[in-house]
């Protein structure tokens, strides 16, 4: 396939992914960004969120916590603070990382409280929409 991007995806526990991709949607701090052949180099922290590849063999979807991008002309490489399959994700993982992210929001110094509520309702909605798949 033309205008391909090498996609690697780690997290702490395993390697998820290494496949060409044509492009790859990331649930970035500022915002969804896709990023494809010739993208600029970036580096982007990453929300709670579904990464999403383009590949030969379809769409291949990983729900990640949070964690760091880095995108150049020919790749794109995540290193997740904790990423599954989507397909593997079920109510029971959405209700401990909801824990934990209610958890944290609530122990946040004040100046972190904004952000640790917006985490909240990320995983809620990621929760909402990769079950709604199933």
């Amino acid at each position: 396939m033309a205008g391909e991007v090498q996609f690697d995806l780690v997290s702490p526990e395993r390697r998820l992914a290494s496949v060409p991709a044509t492009e790859v949607q990331l649930p970035a701090a500022a915002g969804d960004m896709t990023a494809m052949a010739g993208h600029l180099p970036t580096i982007t922290t990453l929300r709670a969120g579904l990464v999403r590849a383009v590949t030969g063999q379809g769409v291949k979807a990983y729900v990640v916590t949070g964690g760091l991008a880095e995108i150049t002309a020919s790749g794109v490489t995540v290193l997740a603070e904790r990423a599954v399959p989507a397909e593997e994700a079920d109510g029971a993982l959405f209700d401990e990382l909801l824990a934990e992210a209610r958890a944290l929001a609530g122990s946040a110094p004040a100046a972190e409280k904004a952000g640790a509520e917006k985490n909240v309702s990320d995983v809620a909605a990621l929760r909402e929409a990769v079950l709604a798949r199933h």
